[in-house]
Order: C-alpha cells, then sequence, then structure tokens
C-alpha cells in the first residue's frame, strides 16, 4: 500500500550530512548529573545543550533544576494529518510551541491524508512528540497499529520527571493493548493490564484513550472503559507518597524496534522476539509503519493549589528535583531558545556569526558540544527498559492499581543512543538530520 514511498525513505536517509556519534548515558540514577558546560540531561541520559534542554530534558540529573527549558503550557489541539505542516523536525525546533504542534525524529510521513510513522531496516523507528505539555487532560488517537514480532507501537504520556502512561501494542498480539503506567521511572511491571479488542490492530482503526485527572487514569477503547486507577490506591508508605503520574507529560506516539538484537533479553521477550529485517512487509514496503488517522488533545484545569508565578499562563517549571505534583510551578517564562547552545540558564545563547572560527562549548573547554539527542532501540518509555530477566506487563484488568515496591532504581537509560553533535563549524546545528540509524 505504501511501496511508493521507498525511494523517499532511502533518499532520506542518505541525505542526511550531520556526524553520527555513538555515546554512552553519562547522566541519571547511579551516574550523578551533567557538567554545567554540558548542563541537560536527555531523555536518554547523555549532557549536552540545545535540543537536550527542550522537551524530555531530565531536571533531577541536569546541572541545575532550571538547566531544563521551561514546557511550554498545555493547549487543546485535534490534529489530522493532510500534510506535515505542523510538525517540526527536532533538528530544527527551538521550542515555539505556536510554530508546531508535534516534533519528530526519525521519518514521519503523510499517506491518504494519514501519519505514517516508519521504521526502515536498521534504525530505531520514529517518534513524534507533543510541543505542548498536558498537565491532566483527555488525550486520544486513532491509529492502526504495525506488526511483526519485535515491532512496538506506542502512544504514551512521559514527563520529564519520567511519570508515564501507556498504551503499547507488540506486534504478535494484534488483537490486545497493553496498558501501563510508571511513577518516576521505577520499573514497576506489574502495573501492567491488557485489553482485549474484536477486530485486530493492524488491519482496522480503534480509537484510544487516556483520561488523565489528579485522582484517576482512565484507559478506554472505541468509547468503552477497560481499565481505571486510582490514585488512592498507589500510596507509597516507603516515600510517603503517592506513586501516580501526577507531572505534566509530553504526548508521544511512536514505532520502535522491541526486538532489536541489542535490546536486553527481557525487552526482546516482551516484544515478541528478535524483529525480522527481512519480512514480507518489510520486502513490500520497505518499512515498517504505523498509521494514525487522529490525535486530539483536550486539556483539563491545573490541580486544586497549584503554584502560579505571575499569570502562569506560558509554561511548567519545577521548584525542586523530588519531581511531585507539588513541585510544579506554571509560569510566563520564555520557552524558546535563541539557538542550539542555549540552556534553561542562557536562553539567548547565539551561534557566532563566523563560521570560520573552531569556537568552544559554552565553557570554552570543549570544540564538540551535543545538541540535539537522538533515539535509542529500547523505545522513549520504561518497558525499554527491561533486564535480561524481565517479565511481560501484561496483567488483569481487573487488578490495575499495584504500587511499587521501596525500590527506588529511577529513570535507568539505555546505555547507547545515537546523536548528533556540534562538531567544528557552528552551522552543523542547523542542518536536518531525516535518519537516526543504529550504529
Amino acid at each position: 500500500m505504501v511501496q511508493l514511498f521507498n525511494t523517499l525513505v532511502v533518499s532520506a536517509v542518505l541525505l542526511g550530512t550531520i556526524a553520527y556519534a555513538q555515546f554512552t548515558a553519562e547522566c541519571g540514577v547511579g551516574l550523578g548529573s551533567c557538567p554545567s558546560n554540558k548542563p541537560c540531561c536527555s531523555q536518554y541520559g547523555v549532557c549536552g545543550v540545545g535540543a537536550y534542554c527542550l522537551g524530555g530534558c531530565d531536571p533531577k540529573h541536569s546541572a541545575t533544576i532550571d538547566a531544563c527549558t521551561p514546557a511550554p503550557i498545555c493547549k487543546n489541539i485535534d490534529s489530522t494529518f493532510p500534510n506535515l505542516d505542523r510538525i517540526a523536525d527536532k533538528g530544527k525546533y527551538l521550542g515555539d510551541s505556536s510554530k508546531a504542534d508535534w516534533v519528530a525524529d526519525g521519518q514521519p510521513m503523510i499517506y491518504d491524508n494519514n501519519l505514517l510513522l516508519t521504521m526502515a531496516p536498521n534504525t530505531v523507528g520514529t517518534v513524534l512528540a507533543s510541543s505542548v505539555y498536558v498537565w491532566y487532560g483527555k488525550i486520544s488517537a486513532t491509529l492502526k497499529t504495525s506488526r511483526g514480532k519485535g515491532v512496538v507501537s506506542a502512544f504514551i504520556l512521559l514527563s520529564d520527571m519520567k511519570d508515564e502512561i501507556d498504551y503499547e501494542w507488540v506486534g504478535v498480539e494484534l488483537n490486545s493493548a497493553q496498558t501501563n503506567f510508571y511513577w518516576q521511572g521505577v520499573p514497576n511491571y506489574q502495573n501492567g493490564g491488557n485489553t482485549t479488542l474484536q477486530s485486530d490492530t493492524y488491519s482496522n482503526y480503534h480509537t484510544y484513550e487516556v483520561d488523565w485527572t489528579p485522582d484517576t487514569v482512565t484507559w478506554s477503547v472505541d468509547g468503552q472503559v477497560g481499565r481505571v486507577l486510582k490514585k488512592s490506591d498507589t500510596w507509597n508508605e516507603t516515600c510517603n507518597c503517592y506513586n501516580y503520574p501526577q507531572t505534566p507529560a509530553r504526548v508521544q506516539l511512536s514505532l520502535w524496534p522491541g526486538g532489536l538484537s541489542t535490546n536486553a533479553a527481557g525487552t526482546i521477550a516482551w516484544a515478541g522476539g528478535e524483529i525480522d529485517w527481512n519480512s514480507q512487509d518489510i520486502k513490500d514496503n520497505g518499512y515498517y509503519y504505523v498509521t494514525f488517522k487522529e490525535v486530539k488533545i483536550e486539556c483539563y484545569n491545573p490541580p486544586s493549589g497549584a503554584k502560579k508565578e505571575g499569570s502562569g499562563s506560558k509554561s511548567y517549571t519545577y521548584n525542586s528535583a523530588v519531581g511531585l505534583e507539588s513541585n510544579v510551578v506554571m509560569t510566563d517564562k520564555n520557552t524558546i531558545l535563541k539557538s542550539f547552545l542555549g540552556s534553561g540558564t542562557n536562553m539567548s545563547a547565539d551561534v557566532p556569526k563566523s563560521s570560520s572560527t573552531n569556537p568552544s562549548g559554552p565553557s570554552g573547554t570543549s570544540s564538540e558540544i551535543a545538541t540535539i539527542p537522538g533515539l535509542t532501540g529500547a523505545g522513549t518509555g520504561a518497558n525499554g527498559l527491561r533486564g535480561d530477566d524481565g517479565t511481560s506487563s501484561s496483567g488483569d484488568d481487573s487488578s490495575p492499581n499495584s504500587s511499587s515496591s521501596g525500590s527506588f532504581v529511577q529513570g535507568a537509560t539505555s546505555n547507547n543512543a545515537v546523536q548528533r553533535v556540534l562538531s567544528g563549524s557552528m552551522l552543523a546545528v542547523v542542518v536536518t538530520i531525516v535518519g537516526v540509524m543504529v550504529l
């Protein structure tokens, strides 16, 4: 059906001109925080500036709590996809949510007024993240999943504090939608549940909805409630807090290779086995794909007692790395960087006018500055972090409310990430990359 895009995919990958580098995670739980010259800890645990400081920046493990840029406040969105006009490439997006509803990493395409997220052989797929953050709301996506062993389609909410609410579909289970939630990245896989569908998820559109309030999360499919989580059932006496998703989150749509051979054995097993890069779908189309017809975001009012600075109408920030609902502050702070050399503490940092120089980093200590973080083969959420002895996240819908234990192994990241770096000439900052390849 979508074979006509094969040439476009190959051409786009070949046109990528920025240098790729493979890095080891350097910030996060057990690794510490980023240094001041590259202050922002990316979603995947690597330090840098620019896009590292935008969506997905980890306040807990950045150099300071305000190294991450303020997060654009929620706005109602109803996205259909006649074109890619409201989708910005991650290599160009500087934080202005008025110009884009979504930020892409990988290769999104339009086919028949629908959005395709693609995954060609030996790539790590495609992710679309909302440009705004949701602090409670109703979010729905009408989609057809991908298929095949090791192929994972996803529609999730993920906060910078690693609170997470999931729908995920394993490509060998086409009559089931997995639901899950996580608090601050604690990998408690007993929180999962399954919703059975009457028709398969690859051939048929279904509308999946998350209704997220300060007290409950409700997962529904085609208007039928499949699961309800109560905040009151997530109390954890060890931390004296609720292990409940409670901080502003981006909506993320993705297709990723859970069965990538370099992933942990537990992740591969959960994903249905090692991915087949020579499957019939690859032979017919040149890639796997998931199809999105419509995505809606309806913002709810902030929780009672929410902290505000000024009118609180522009952005979210944190006043503490504890990262609870009570630590969120609604502000009037700017969300837009001047360039990819900026950070939350230096929003106006600009690219030097002369490209003939070989400038150092913001602190004057490095000629190579990571500015645009890449994807990993372990996806965007906690399900990609299953260890060698990981178990299935599937559970019983009748008992969805298992709270975390006293273990606080939070925010674990994949060891390898494909990224873009600023090396030598600052002109590399503005080059758009269109395919993220596994090295």
